[in-house]
């Protein structure tokens, strides 16, 4: 790997591991919101009993606790680059009694994992902060075994998300953030539902498939909401910490006055969309 796409691993491993205490916090809340995403990700693996299954960019543990249920007598390995967050899903793995579960630290782009080892692999919400996501699918599929499956979940465009666009939109008015080179790691990179399937494809996938979902989130308040996007929200945080105290407050404020405007009825709900694409090796 090139040294500035190891400069951006090894800083989204430091800024992961700093933020694994939020996520503990808000392990619960945030399960809940991804839940949809990893169900479908589970019913396009079709995963049969005995079945060894990789999950990348494991994060607290999701999917992968609730793949491991499914092959009581399989394996599921769980792999992030950040140990804080293996940490937690370790300790929920052992919270939920799951015996079949292991969690350790690998890069996605160098797998530690012998030539078809897996029979499916998930990832859910990591393939577009990979460094080099060309580089991830020719790993994913050089450790599946024939007729193994691979199905990963990413955040559709940005207006099919004002969970996070209700705060950022706000931000970028107040805070001058420079502009990420084209290509590089981010939320919305793989918007196109092309883009990941023209990567499997080039890795040698076929039965590409893509889907759509979209729902609602709930916070239950406007101050929840904001508690969460402060104490999970890496890029938010970089951000606010740019701006003065002034700013800050005037930021929330404004946040607060366009949560509001999208929750005339007094609720707390904001939308997502998400894009979940299979296939097989």
């Amino acid at each position: 790997m090139e040294n500035q796409l190891e400069q951006i691993r090894d800083q989204q491993k430091q800024s992961w591991n700093k933020f694994s205490p939020g996520w503990k916090k808000w392990d619960e809340f945030n399960m809940r919101f991804l839940k949809p995403m990893g169900d479908a990700i589970i019913d396009s693996l079709k995963i049969k009993d005995g079945d060894d299954v990789l999950d990348i960019a494991a994060g607290t543990g999701e999917p992968g606790l609730t793949i491991a249920a499914l092959t009581p007598n399989g394996t599921v390995t769980g792999t992030d680059l950040a140990e804080g967050m293996l940490e937690i899903a370790r300790a929920n793995a052992a919270a939920k009694g799951v015996k079949n579960y292991k969690a350790q630290i690998a890069d996605v782009s160098e797998l530690p994992f012998d030539t078809e080892s897996f029979n499916a692999v998930s990832c859910r919400m990591g393939f577009m902060f990979f460094p080099d996501m060309q580089l991830a699918a020719n790993e994913i599929y050089r450790v599946l075994k024939p007729g193994g499956r691979f199905a990963t979940a990413v955040w559709a465009g940005p207006e099919q998300n004002n969970w996070v666009t209700t705060i950022m939109s706000v931000i970028q008015k107040h805070v001058i953030l420079p502009a990420p080179p084209p290509g590089s790691p981010g939320m919305f990179r793989c918007a196109k539902p092309d883009v990941i399937a023209n990567l499997l494809k080039q890795a040698g996938f076929n039965d590409i498939t893509p889907i759509e979902l979209t729902g609602q989130v709930d916070y239950g308040s406007f101050d929840r909401y904001w508690q969460m996007m402060m104490e999970v929200g890496a890029p938010i945080v970089a951000a606010m910490s740019q701006a003065d105290e002034p700013t800050k407050n005037k930021i929330k404020e404004e946040v607060a006055a366009l949560f509001q405007s999208q929750n005339t009825g007094g609720t707390a709900l904001l939308h997502y969309g998400a894009l979940v694409i299979s296939a097989q090796k």
